[in-house]
Order: C-alpha cells, then structure tokens, then sequence
C-alpha cells in the first residue's frame, strides 16, 4: 500500500509540478502564485494538446482566454495591484 502511495505522489508531483514562492511573504501572494503556477500548467496541456493536433487553434484560444479571465478575477478578488 505504501509503495501505491509514493507511485501516486510522485505522479503528481510530475504531472503538477510546483515551485516554491521566493517573494514578499503574503497569504494574498501566496494564493495568486498557487493560481499563477496552475494557469501556467493548464496554458500548457492547452499547447501541447494543440501542437499535437487534438485541439484545433480557435478552441486552444478560446480555452486560455476563459483561463486568462479566471486568473483576473483571483487577482482581483485577492485585491492585487500591480
């Protein structure tokens, strides 16, 4: 069972990959650098998906531009400014 769960973890951890945070330490920060780290994991199963040829470009489009929108409005219900 035990070694299932180390096989499952580091699937995970290959399949989505994080970094740590090196900025200024603010819960806010933290949180939009979780939304940014998978936005930029999503962008890119989209890519991949897309130079395959499984999605066409307008759909590939269509799919980061609605991500874009949702990564927005995290920064902007965390209130962020740039």
């Amino acid at each position: 069972m035990n070694q299932k769960s180390d096989f499952l973890a580091e699937l995970c951890d290959f399949l989505y990959p994080r970094s740590p945070y090196y900025g200024q330490f603010k819960p806010e920060y933290m949180a939009f650098n979780a939304n940014l780290q998978d936005f930029s994991q999503r962008v890119n199963y989209i890519c991949s998906l897309q130079t395959s040829g499984k999605l066409s470009p307008e759909e590939a489009y269509k799919q980061i531009h609605i991500l874009w929108k949702q990564l927005k409005i995290a920064r902007k219900q965390l209130e962020i400014t740039s």
